[in-house]
Protein backbone atom coordinates (compact mmCIF):
# COMPACT_ATOMS: atom_id res chain seq x y z
CA UNK A 1 0.00 0.00 0.00
CA UNK A 2 0.99 3.78 -0.45
CA UNK A 3 -0.18 7.26 0.47
CA UNK A 4 0.45 8.80 -3.02
CA UNK A 5 3.09 11.24 -1.32
CA UNK A 6 5.91 10.82 -3.96
CA UNK A 7 8.90 10.99 -2.27
CA UNK A 8 11.34 10.46 -4.76
CA UNK A 9 11.88 11.42 -9.15
CA UNK A 10 13.83 8.54 -10.95
CA UNK A 11 14.90 8.28 -13.97
CA UNK A 12 14.62 5.79 -16.77
CA UNK A 13 18.40 4.53 -17.42
CA UNK A 14 17.65 0.91 -19.17
CA UNK A 15 14.58 -0.64 -20.84
CA UNK A 16 15.28 -4.43 -22.23
CA UNK A 17 12.05 -6.45 -23.51
CA UNK A 18 12.21 -10.31 -22.99
CA UNK A 19 9.32 -11.86 -22.31
CA UNK A 20 8.23 -9.24 -20.26
CA UNK A 21 9.77 -5.43 -20.08
CA UNK A 22 12.70 -5.07 -17.32
CA UNK A 23 13.39 -1.44 -16.36
CA UNK A 24 16.66 -0.23 -14.31
CA UNK A 25 15.17 3.27 -12.70
CA UNK A 26 17.87 5.43 -10.87
CA UNK A 27 17.34 6.74 -7.64
CA UNK A 28 17.90 8.80 -4.54
CA UNK A 29 16.99 5.89 -2.52
CA UNK A 30 19.46 4.02 -0.38
CA UNK A 31 19.36 0.78 -2.19
CA UNK A 32 21.16 -1.35 0.44
CA UNK A 33 18.38 -0.50 2.41
CA UNK A 34 15.73 -2.04 -0.27
CA UNK A 35 15.20 -5.72 -0.44
CA UNK A 36 14.17 -7.72 -3.33
CA UNK A 37 10.93 -8.21 -3.43
CA UNK A 38 9.92 -4.87 -1.93
CA UNK A 39 7.21 -2.99 -3.81
CA UNK A 40 7.93 0.40 -5.05
CA UNK A 41 5.43 2.73 -6.91
CA UNK A 42 6.87 3.87 -10.40
CA UNK A 43 4.50 6.76 -11.69
CA UNK A 44 1.89 4.95 -9.55
CA UNK A 45 2.68 1.33 -10.56
CA UNK A 46 3.06 -1.07 -7.87
CA UNK A 47 6.15 -2.85 -9.01
CA UNK A 48 8.46 -5.65 -7.77
CA UNK A 49 12.42 -4.86 -7.30
CA UNK A 50 14.73 -7.94 -8.42
CA UNK A 51 17.85 -6.10 -8.26
CA UNK A 52 19.77 -3.29 -7.04
CA UNK A 53 23.26 -1.62 -7.47
CA UNK A 54 25.30 1.44 -6.80
CA UNK A 55 27.55 1.65 -9.94
CA UNK A 56 27.38 4.18 -11.49
CA UNK A 57 25.04 5.53 -8.97
CA UNK A 58 22.17 3.84 -6.86
CA UNK A 59 19.41 1.91 -9.44
CA UNK A 60 17.13 -0.75 -8.67
CA UNK A 61 15.42 -3.49 -11.96
CA UNK A 62 11.87 -4.37 -11.93
CA UNK A 63 9.91 -6.32 -14.42
CA UNK A 64 7.01 -5.26 -15.95
CA UNK A 65 4.14 -7.65 -17.51
CA UNK A 66 2.60 -7.29 -20.46
CA UNK A 67 -0.95 -7.04 -18.43
CA UNK A 68 0.90 -4.00 -16.70
CA UNK A 69 2.02 -2.46 -19.95
CA UNK A 70 -2.03 -2.77 -21.38
CA UNK A 71 -3.33 -0.72 -18.06
CA UNK A 72 -0.81 1.90 -18.18
CA UNK A 73 1.66 4.03 -20.06
CA UNK A 74 4.39 2.25 -18.66
CA UNK A 75 5.32 1.58 -22.89
CA UNK A 76 5.44 5.51 -22.80
CA UNK A 77 8.47 5.19 -21.13
CA UNK A 78 12.07 5.99 -22.74
CA UNK A 79 15.77 6.25 -21.08
CA UNK A 80 16.09 9.15 -19.69
CA UNK A 81 11.79 9.40 -18.61
CA UNK A 82 11.71 10.66 -15.20
CA UNK A 83 9.19 9.37 -12.96
CA UNK A 84 7.18 9.89 -9.63
CA UNK A 85 8.52 7.21 -6.84
CA UNK A 86 7.30 5.66 -3.91
CA UNK A 87 8.11 3.03 -1.38
CA UNK A 88 5.56 1.24 0.13
CA UNK A 89 3.75 2.23 3.45
CA UNK A 90 5.02 1.15 6.36
CA UNK A 91 2.88 0.46 10.01
CA UNK A 92 3.10 3.99 11.98
CA UNK A 93 4.19 6.34 8.62
CA UNK A 94 2.16 9.03 8.39
CA UNK A 95 -0.98 8.93 6.02
CA UNK A 96 -0.10 12.10 4.10
CA UNK A 97 -2.45 11.39 0.99
CA UNK A 98 -5.12 8.85 0.48
CA UNK A 99 -4.91 5.04 0.37
CA UNK A 100 -3.11 4.18 -3.04
CA UNK A 101 -2.93 0.68 -4.19
CA UNK A 102 -0.19 0.79 -6.55
CA UNK A 103 -3.07 -0.99 -9.06
CA UNK A 104 -3.53 1.20 -11.48
CA UNK A 105 -6.87 1.43 -13.32
CA UNK A 106 -6.27 3.00 -16.57
CA UNK A 107 -5.28 5.85 -18.50
CA UNK A 108 -6.24 9.48 -18.47
CA UNK A 109 -5.52 11.90 -20.63
CA UNK A 110 -4.54 15.86 -20.06
CA UNK A 111 -7.21 18.04 -22.27
CA UNK A 112 -6.11 21.86 -20.70
CA UNK A 113 -2.68 23.04 -18.46
CA UNK A 114 -3.80 26.83 -17.46
CA UNK A 115 -1.85 28.76 -15.02
CA UNK A 116 -4.03 30.20 -11.63
CA UNK A 117 -2.08 31.98 -9.69
CA UNK A 118 0.81 30.07 -8.48
CA UNK A 119 -0.74 26.73 -9.08
CA UNK A 120 -1.58 25.08 -12.43
CA UNK A 121 -5.18 24.26 -12.87
CA UNK A 122 -5.12 20.99 -15.05
CA UNK A 123 -8.30 19.36 -16.88
CA UNK A 124 -8.08 15.32 -17.52
CA UNK A 125 -10.02 13.26 -19.45
CA UNK A 126 -10.76 9.83 -17.54
CA UNK A 127 -11.66 6.73 -19.94
CA UNK A 128 -15.40 6.43 -19.77
CA UNK A 129 -16.13 3.54 -17.55
CA UNK A 130 -13.87 4.87 -14.66
CA UNK A 131 -15.45 8.25 -15.24
CA UNK A 132 -17.98 6.97 -12.84
CA UNK A 133 -15.63 6.73 -10.00
CA UNK A 134 -14.83 10.05 -9.88
CA UNK A 135 -16.26 12.68 -7.51
CA UNK A 136 -15.87 16.35 -6.83
CA UNK A 137 -13.53 16.22 -3.39
CA UNK A 138 -12.87 13.15 -3.84
CA UNK A 139 -9.51 11.27 -4.26
CA UNK A 140 -7.74 10.31 -7.44
CA UNK A 141 -4.03 9.19 -7.94
CA UNK A 142 -2.46 9.90 -11.38
CA UNK A 143 1.11 9.09 -11.78
CA UNK A 144 1.15 8.23 -8.15
CA UNK A 145 0.37 11.26 -6.77
CA UNK A 146 -2.30 11.97 -4.41
CA UNK A 147 -4.92 14.54 -5.43
CA UNK A 148 -8.10 15.84 -4.78
CA UNK A 149 -10.39 16.54 -7.66
CA UNK A 150 -11.92 20.11 -7.87
CA UNK A 151 -15.23 19.57 -10.54
CA UNK A 152 -16.29 17.25 -12.77
CA UNK A 153 -17.62 17.60 -16.07
CA UNK A 154 -18.95 13.58 -17.47
CA UNK A 155 -15.37 12.36 -18.14
CA UNK A 156 -13.33 15.51 -17.69
CA UNK A 157 -12.25 16.35 -14.01
CA UNK A 158 -10.34 19.19 -13.05
CA UNK A 159 -7.00 19.28 -10.75
CA UNK A 160 -5.14 22.35 -9.05
CA UNK A 161 -1.08 21.42 -8.96
CA UNK A 162 0.22 23.96 -6.33
CA UNK A 163 3.88 25.13 -6.50
CA UNK A 164 4.90 22.27 -4.10
CA UNK A 165 3.25 19.62 -6.02
CA UNK A 166 5.43 20.59 -9.34
CA UNK A 167 8.44 21.16 -7.43
CA UNK A 168 8.70 17.78 -5.43
CA UNK A 169 6.91 15.37 -8.44
CA UNK A 170 7.06 15.45 -12.40
CA UNK A 171 4.12 17.24 -13.02
CA UNK A 172 5.99 20.39 -13.53
CA UNK A 173 6.60 19.24 -17.37
CA UNK A 174 2.41 18.64 -17.79
CA UNK A 175 1.03 20.05 -21.19
CA UNK A 176 -1.95 18.96 -23.65
CA UNK A 177 -1.74 15.03 -24.98
CA UNK A 178 0.14 13.71 -22.21
CA UNK A 179 -1.27 10.01 -21.14
CA UNK A 180 -1.11 8.93 -17.24
CA UNK A 181 -1.91 6.64 -14.73
CA UNK A 182 -5.12 6.64 -13.02
CA UNK A 183 -5.31 4.95 -9.83
CA UNK A 184 -9.36 5.50 -8.74
CA UNK A 185 -10.19 6.12 -5.21
CA UNK A 186 -10.13 2.52 -3.28
CA UNK A 187 -13.41 3.91 -1.33
CA UNK A 188 -15.20 4.71 -4.56
CA UNK A 189 -14.33 1.28 -6.27
CA UNK A 190 -15.85 -0.56 -3.42
CA UNK A 191 -18.92 1.63 -2.86
CA UNK A 192 -20.00 1.25 -6.41
CA UNK A 193 -19.77 -2.17 -6.39
CA UNK A 194 -21.79 -2.44 -3.15
CA UNK A 195 -24.52 -0.25 -5.22
CA UNK A 196 -24.66 -2.95 -8.05
CA UNK A 197 -26.33 -5.59 -5.07
CA UNK A 198 -28.88 -2.50 -4.05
Amino acid sequence: MFTGIVSDIGRVLELERTGDLRARIATAYDVEAIDIGASIACDGVCLTVVATGTEPSAWFDVNISGETLSKTVIGDWEPGRRINLERALKVGDELGGHIVSGHVDGVAEVVRAVPEGDSLRVTFRAPEALARFIAPKGSVALNGTSLTVNEVDGAEFGINFIPHTQEVTTWSGIAPGLRVNLEIDTLARYVARLNEFA
